[in-house]
């Protein structure tokens, strides 16, 4: 075969090859999605709709690399050294100051968008709140600041009861000044705290059994992100146990929880979303004030009030968000 006819032969067949044979087609951006505790795919779902209400789909026109340390924070510098090897994008940090924290210590040029529940300034996150500083950015709920009303809604639920549990978990970094300031607020309303470190599913019924021993009538669960993965064993432990307890999420009130009071996380993890979306789309992180929650949701369960014989005042029932018959 000639060299011109063998030239012309190629240049016929290269025409009806795929576009993506003839030029390479340019990769995705890739979002590092770094979590703090197990998979949970109601968070995850929130922050993909973010993304999507900021013009990018999973799969699309973005990847998104998920890592879930599962309650293990040791596994995160680790996760988010991966990732920044892996030349993401940007990096969600979610599940409290410990993601972030990890995620920050890896990078100081990729993007970060954080989901906390305590003050980012005293976290070392950010320089201020409008003006955050750096390649980080996010949304904190400031879960801290009313630790104190939950208390106080559980102390109007049982107004009998002196001693309360609550249950801390080391996934949150503020663990130490957020248990002063509770006793604080604990002191004022005549009430004693007994505090536990959860750090497994396994410690549970060893706790209860505990709280039943030292014959602590109540239970405070704090906003740890742990505590919201593990919903469904935490509420079948306290029922089992018959302990009248209030939650952080409204998520675990839904699940057979007595009571909640807090932010809505789905809310915060697609906010989020539309923080990476942005970013994606080339604002600065420095420039993307610290999003904050407005509204604070309070859920009460009465199917669970009446399995543990318990009358809910008409005081709470008034000021409910929510009522779970």
């Amino acid at each position: 075969m000639r060299r011109r006819e063998f030239i012309a032969l190629i240049g016929g067949a290269a025409a009806g090859w795929p576009l993506t044979t003839r030029a390479q087609q340019p990769a995705l951006p890739v979002v590092g999605f770094l979590h703090s505790a197990a998979p949970y795919p109601e968070e995850a779902e929130a922050f993909g709709q973010g993304l999507k209400e900021a013009g990018f789909v999973d799969g699309k026109n973005v990847t998104i690399e998920f890592r879930w340390a599962e309650g293990h924070p040791d596994r995160l510098p680790v996760f988010a050294t991966d990732l920044v090897h892996r030349q993401v994008s940007v990096i969600a940090a979610i599940g409290g100051d410990v993601t972030a924290l990890a995620a920050k210590a890896a990078t100081s040029t990729i993007p970060i968008v954080f989901l906390n529940g305590s003050d980012p300034i005293k976290s070392g996150l950010v320089a201020s709140i409008n003006r955050p500083g750096g390649d980080i950015t996010g949304v904190s709920l400031f879960a801290g600041t009313v630790d104190a009303k939950r208390l106080e809604l559980l102390h109007v639920l049982v107004p009998h009861v002196t001693a309360v549990a609550v249950f801390n978990n080391a996934l949150v970094a503020e663990t130490e000044a957020r248990s002063k300031s509770l006793a604080e607020a604990a002191a004022k309303l005549g009430l004693q705290l007994v505090f536990f470190n959860i750090a497994g599913e396994s410690d549970f019924d060893a706790v209860f059994d505990d709280i039943a021993r030292q014959k602590i009538g109540a239970l405070f669960v704090s906003g740890s992100p742990y505590f919201i993965s593990r919903r469904d064993q935490l509420v079948l432990a306290a029922a089992r146990h018959e302990v009248p307890a209030i939650y952080a999420w409204h998520e675990i009130a839904k699940a057979g929880g007595l009571m909640s009071y807090g932010a809505d996380v789905m809310d915060a993890a697609r906010q989020a979303g539309i923080y990476a979306g942005r970013i994606l789309k080339g604002e600065k992180p420095a420039d993307l004030p610290v999003m904050q929650p407005t509204k604070f949701e309070f859920v009460i369960n009465l199917k669970t009030a009446k399995a543990l014989g318990l009358a809910i005042p008409p005081t709470l029932l008034a000021v409910a968000d929510e009522v779970i018959e």
